[in-house]
């Protein structure tokens, strides 16, 4: 089932090219939730209501997806966890830039294994849907894509073992681990408004089926950027999972950014970045000059 947000903060059911509005399943369960949740609600009662949201959709009449706007498929993450240096490839392209790099960083080596540089967290107002475009706060500085991955967790979790880390799978999506290069600590740089795009919907784990063969590519105004091949993590889905969890405790609609493949490249107001899985479909969105506002 392919689940999305989308214009006024409604729920919908995306089959084909039509999305089925089943916001009256959202309302009611957020009026059952606790305001004090940790977690987002529908993903928590996701496997109590699906049965409930498919025969709700079947009823609904259809809308064309091409005219709805967007949102994040998950309202409320309790955090947005991403994984570093997770490609081979990637950590060797990154390894011999000297573009990205201050003099004094340059004098530092970074520890290039993802179990010695942990993961990091993006601020959870840099989470953005298709529709919200990507806003580029510098324009004088290098800003660049990192197509993802992304892992919904379903139900909450602690010291997870690896062998059972899909059991504790929502649902996947696309993603976007935007940056902007410079000095600053790293989820600093990446936690700006929009640098966490998520979409175009979540796609449930049952459907999407193994996530360790998994192929999504990039384009930018046309241009191949990127191939992932998540056959290439180094840690794959269940091995970050377990990572994660034996420092955190993951929440029903925590988002987990899985790493970038190598290609990573700089982007400007005005492109249009296209992302594709043949499992989940397009994210396509557009960057835009930040609006300075009061």
């Amino acid at each position: 089932m392919k689940i999305c947000r989308y214009d006024d903060d409604k729920l919908g059911v995306v089959i084909g090219d039509m999305v089925h509005d089943v916001t009256k399943a959202q309302d009611e369960i957020r009026a059952a939730a606790r305001y004090d949740m940790m977690g987002d609600a529908v993903i928590t009662a996701l496997p109590q209501w699906r049965q409930r949201l498919q025969e709700m959709a079947a009823k609904a009449p259809g809308k064309p997806v091409s005219g709805v706007k967007l949102l994040s498929p998950v309202a409320r993450p309790s955090k947005a966890m991403a994984a570093p240096v997770n490609y081979a490839k990637h950590v060797a392209e990154m390894a011999v830039r000297t573009d990205i790099r201050t003099d004094e960083q340059k004098q530092v080596k970074r520890p290039s294994k993802i179990a010695e540089q942990g993961i990091f967290l993006k601020a959870l107002s840099a989470i953005v849907g298709a529709s919200e475009g990507i806003p580029i706060r510098f324009p004088d500085r290098i800003n660049e894509h990192e197509l993802e991955l992304v892992i919904v967790i379903g139900k909450k979790g602690s010291d997870i073992p690896k062998e059972k880390a899909l059991d504790y799978i929502a649902g996947y999506a696309l993603g976007f681990d935007m940056t902007t290069r410079g000095s600053e600590d790293r989820s600093f740089r990446k936690s700006i408004d929009g640098y966490a795009p998520i979409g175009p919907w979540l796609v449930t784990a049952d459907e999407f089926g193994d996530p360790g063969n998994v192929t999504a590519t990039l384009h930018v105004n046309d241009e191949l950027r990127q191939t992932a091949e998540t056959k290439d993590l180094i840690f794959d889905v269940p091995t970050l999972i377990a990572f994660a969890s034996a420092f955190y405790t993951l929440h029903p609609g925590d988002v987990f950014f899985t790493g970038s493949p190598a290609g990573v490249g700089p982007v400007k107001p005005g492109d249009v970045l296209r992302a594709r899985c043949d499992r989940i479909g397009m994210l396509e969105i557009k960057t835009r000059a930040h609006e300075i506002r009061a």
